[in-house]
């Protein structure tokens, strides 16, 4: 088979993910890369777009970034972490998403899967469609996991689903053969709604096993855990649980005992051991090690 033949695809690519992506798939696929437009997520401590562009210029594939991208042009355009809509048919629309659908459509679906406490976590490659991820499935791939687990430990899991379903997608384009294409089950859809900053405070009142849960799935690379004490905005980065105790009159966030300079903090059940955090506001005082326990965290 002939390049000529084959039916090119616009590679629509941001962050870690995207990275690992095109690092997994050059090998055998470069073939079929036209174009791979960046993206940049100034949210995250390292978007990665400039490893991806530098992937790009030494495997010779024209790289353009998103702020001076005109229009597909290729038969297919396929999307990894992307969040912004690209106009181009639906049903040569390839979209790659962080859940076994069709649960958890929408946003930061693997963030909110171990917040929940999920035990399996997955990739599904579907045909761009209207709405939250309703499009056909072409390809799905899943990994069961155990807690605790950070969210940058589990997008590193993550990624051999990415490439499972990447080798299926991009092996039929290679071949030439059409893709396959499954409904939805409409009856079993969930979705996962979009984070902003309050949801990265921490509700001291609920159990200290998903009170630890977010502070693993909102770490790095996003911002982290937030919490305020004594007028300063505190990222939370990692905590343990510890053993409860019977607590009179239980109050949520409130320092229980010191150990070792790090505070143990009443949860509505359960106690945390704070073991990394960080001002906000990256002042000059490090928050650790503290040398008094009577301190009370909130959300506000």
């Amino acid at each position: 088979m002939t390049d000529a033949a084959l039916k090119p695809v616009t590679l629509f690519l941001m962050t870690e993910k995207g990275l690992a992506f095109l690092q997994g798939t050059v090998g055998r696929f470069k073939a079929l890369f036209a174009l791979v437009v960046v993206g940049r997520d100034s949210a995250l401590q390292n978007d990665c777009a400039a490893e991806i562009i530098a992937l790009c210029k030494a495997e010779g594939i024209p790289v353009v970034q998103r702020a001076n991208f005109d229009t597909v042009t290729t038969d297919y355009a396929m999307a990894v972490a992307w969040r912004w809509l690209i106009p181009h048919p639906a049903d040569r629309l390839i979209v790659f998403h962080d859940s076994v659908l069709p649960r958890y459509r929408g946003f930061a679906p693997l963030a909110t899967a171990l917040i929940k406490g999920e035990t399996e976590i997955g990739v599904t490659a579907l045909f761009g469609a209207g709405g939250y991820d309703r499009g056909a499935i072409i390809a799905q791939s899943a990994d069961q996991i155990t807690y605790p687990i950070t969210i940058a430990e589990a997008i590193t899991r993550n990624m051999a689903n990415y490439l499972t379903c990447a080798e299926t997608v991009l092996g039929h384009l290679l071949a030439q053969r059409p893709l396959p294409a499954t409904p939805q089950d409409e009856g079993r859809a969930t979705y996962s709604i979009w984070r902003d900053e309050a949801d990265y405070q921490i509700d001291w009142s609920k159990p200290a096993a998903e009170i630890r849960r977010l502070i693993d799935a909102v770490g790095a690379p996003y911002k982290g855990a937030a919490t305020w004490c004594e007028g300063r905005l505190l990222r939370i980065l990692a905590a343990e649980e510890v053993a409860d105790v019977v607590v009179e009159d239980r109050h949520p966030g409130k320092v229980l005992f010191l150990d070792e300079g790090r505070p143990v903090v009443i949860c509505g059940s359960g106690l945390l051991r704070l073991t990394r955090a960080d001002y906000d506001d990256k002042g000059a005082d490090p928050f650790f090690p503290l040398h008094r326990f009577r301190l009370r965290f909130s959300n506000g």
